[in-house]
C-alpha cells in the first residue's frame, strides 16, 4: 500500500509543477500537512493496532474489507485519469479552466474523497484494527468537511 502512495504523491508533484507552470494557483496550504498526518496516521494505527493488540486475521472481515480496498483503488485511478495533469493532493486551481463532468465526475462533484472514505474504514478492517478505522473515520470525516469546503470556495 505505501508503494500505492508514493506512486500518488510522485503523480501529485508532477501535477502541482504543471499546474503552477500554467498559472495555478495553491488554495489550503495549511491544510496538507494535516491531511498528511492523517494517512500517516492510519498506516501507523493499522500496525500497531494489529501488533500490539494481537488482532487475528478475520477472513469474513478481512476478506470483503480487501475487496472494498482494491475497489477503492480502482476508483481512485479513475478519479486520476478524469482529471489528468488536475488530479492532485493539494488544492490547486488553474484560473479559467472549466470544472470536469466526465468520468466519477460526471455523478458526483468529489469521488476521490467517497474512495478515501471507503479506504479509511475497509483499509484497518482488513488488519482486524477497527479502532484504527473508528478513529480515522471520525477525524477524516471533520478534516474532508473542511477540505472540500475549501476547494468549493477555490472552484467557485
Amino acid at each position: 500500500m505505501s508503494c500505492v502512495r508514493l506512486l500518488e504523491l510522485r503523480v501529485a508533484r508532477r501535477n502541482t509543477r504543471w499546474a503552477t507552470a500554467v498559472g495555478g494557483v495553491e488554495c489550503g496550504r495549511r491544510l496538507h500537512p494535516v491531511m498528511i498526518v492523517l494517512h500517516v496516521g492510519l498506516l501507523t494505527g493499522i500496525l500497531a493496532e494489529s501488533a500490539l493488540a494481537h488482532r487475528p486475521f478475520v477472513p469474513a472481515l478481512g476478506g470483503p474489507a480487501l475487496a472494498v480496498v482494491i475497489l477503492a483503488q480502482a476508483g481512485r485511478w479513475w478519479c486520476m485519469r478524469s482529471l489528468g495533469p488536475r488530479w492532485n493532493t493539494r488544492i490547486v486551481v488553474v484560473p479559467g479552466m472549466p470544472l470536469v463532468h466526465h468520468g466519477p465526475y460526471r455523478r458526483l462533484r468529489h469521488p476521490n474523497y467517497l474512495v478515501v472514505v471507503a479506504e479509511g474504514i475497509a483499509l484497518p478492517l482488513v488488519c482486524t484494527a477497527w479502532s484504527t478505522a473508528l478513529l480515522f473515520t471520525l477525524l477524516n470525516t471533520v478534516f474532508l468537511a473542511v477540505w472540500i469546503r475549501v476547494e468549493n470556495a477555490a472552484l467557485a
